[in-house]
């Protein structure tokens, strides 16, 4: 069992792995009372005016008390992170580095503005740890990327993979969990599927091109094909060849 899980563990890919292993070095160093999630949360006015700009990366890292919600977080992060990062973004490290770094700026700007909106401010004010929303985002991305899959929910009914999003806030809020949460994600997450896919259809113009200074912290990754054994290709035809 525990050489599976290495197996399992290893054969994730980096950002997946090193974001995985981030998220549940600190939930679980905030169980035993190690970190403080104080020192944690995100805080404008401490980031601000106490200069702790750890904050706008460690709210992504921490999902609460270790509990059946973690758990199911847990697995989501894992899935659909590695699903991006080997299927849509295989071979592009950088630009999977960037989609993350983009739904964190988005997330963090939503909740920083909202908060200066009357009569939401106060639902703003609680949402304090945004790394729900950013899984989120990225099973938003996933579900446009890979609309027509056929997934079941608990057993329980069958839907295609573009409403998992719609069917996963329906859950949180059935269960009493704060649907602004899966909503952000789902805003970071159409942002990015817009400005990625979308308008570059309609334009012909990439803004969210990845920059080169963080396309340099990644090196190439080449995908091989390689050529089944017994597979013999034929002969160009004769008049090809006398043309040549």
């Amino acid at each position: 069992m525990a050489q599976a899980v290495e197996e399992w563990y290893k054969q994730m890919p980096v950002i997946t792995r090193s974001y995985l292993t981030a998220v549940i070095v600190t939930t679980v160093g905030c169980s035993l009372d190690i970190i403080s999630p104080y020192k944690l949360y995100l805080n404008p006015v401490l980031v601000v005016k106490q200069y702790e700009f750890w904050r706008l990366i460690t709210n992504f890292l921490y999902f609460r008390k270790m509990d059946l919600d973690f758990l199911f977080h847990m697995f989501f992060l894992a899935r659909y992170c590695k699903l991006l990062e080997e299927n849509s973004f295989r071979g592009r490290t950088a630009d999977f580095f960037y989609m993350l770094l983009f739904g964190a700026t988005v997330l963090t700007g939503i909740v920083l503005i909202g908060g200066t909106i009357p009569y939401l401010s106060e639902s703003f004010a609680k949402i304090i740890f945004l790394s729900n929303s950013l899984t989120f985002m990225m099973v938003y991305v996933w579900s446009k990327q890979n609309p027509f899959i056929h997934m079941s929910f608990l057993g329980l009914f069958t839907f295609t993979a573009a409403y998992l999003p719609w069917v996963l806030l329906g859950f949180s809020v059935l269960v009493g969990a704060s649907a602004w949460v899966d909503l952000l994600g789902m805003i970071a997450g159409h942002a990015y599927y817009f400005l990625e896919d979308v308008y570059p259809r309609m334009t012909d113009r990439r803004p969210l091109r990845t920059p080169s200074f963080i396309k340099a912290l990644f090196a190439d990754e080449y995908v091989v094909v390689a050529r089944p054994a017994n597979v013999q290709f034929a002969p160009p035809p004769a008049d090809d060849v006398l043309q040549g």
